[in-house]
């Protein structure tokens, strides 16, 4: 079982690095892929000046795109391609300039074609910046190559 797993994390890792070949926006504003598996994904950034909104914080939106982009990695990483269909944050804390954030992904919940992914920004102190929440919608066509074949629905803490 360990090989099986091991040989679907392996193409996890596949189809989100061919993802992030073509996501000039995560690789624009800095993010760096730190872990994929099936269902998940970790993703860091450095807040550097030009993220900066009026009040001399990062803005909501860069926070969101963080967000959003570890949300896209994780549901699409079994290589089907998928969407959001929906996305919210609740913002906790203020990232400042120089902070380093890495934003968890993981799945609660996969259908046959929707899924439910939360997701979790910290800082370089583990403390916690943002929350969000997306629902993510499956089309009909793969991302690249072979799909990871499953033989249950993902649940939380399952990875």
């Amino acid at each position: 079982m360990q090989d099986n797993d091991n040989a679907a994390s392996q193409l996890a890792h596949h189809h989100v690095e061919a993802m992030y070949a073509q996501d000039a926006c995560a690789q624009n504003m800095g993010m760096h892929i730190e872990h994929i598996d099936i269902g998940f994904a970790r993703l860091s950034m450095k807040i550097v000046p030009n993220m900066l909104n009026g009040h001399q914080s990062c803005h909501g939106g860069i926070l969101f795109s963080l967000a959003d982009t570890a949300f896209a990695y994780a549901c699409n990483s079994e290589g089907r391609a998928a969407v959001a269909s929906s996305g919210s944050i609740d913002f906790i804390r203020p990232a400042l300039v120089g902070d380093q954030l890495t934003a968890t992904a993981s799945v609660r919940h996969q259908g046959k074609n929707t899924g439910l992914y939360d997701v979790e920004i910290i800082n370089q102190n583990s403390k916690v910046v943002a929350f969000f929440r997306g629902y993510s919608y499956r089309l009909s066509h793969p991302i690249s190559g072979n799909t990871v074949e499953k033989t249950q629905p993902h649940r939380q803490g399952e990875q």
